[in-house]
């Protein structure tokens, strides 16, 4: 079952950008809608620090679930 993805949400990437020197699994903070199933997502270091910023599809996104989630 395919979650929305929502603004906040922490989603890590399905997929290779190397326009935006990202890697598939590099986990990132959804921080726009931009259109409908589009998102501004942007990636953090350990320290808080954005390394990039990048405008991504639903289908290029997993959500990350930190508490159990209905299937």
């Amino acid at each position: 079952m395919k979650h929305s993805i929502h603004l906040l949400d922490v989603v890590a990437l399905l997929e290779d950008h190397p326009e935006f020197n990202l890697v598939a699994g590099q986990v990132g903070t959804v921080v726009e809608d931009l259109a409908p199933d589009v998102f501004e997502v942007e990636f953090s270091d350990d320290q808080g620090r954005a390394y990039a910023t990048a405008s991504l599809k639903n289908s290029q996104l997993i959500a990350l679930h930190y508490n159990p989630v209905a299937a």
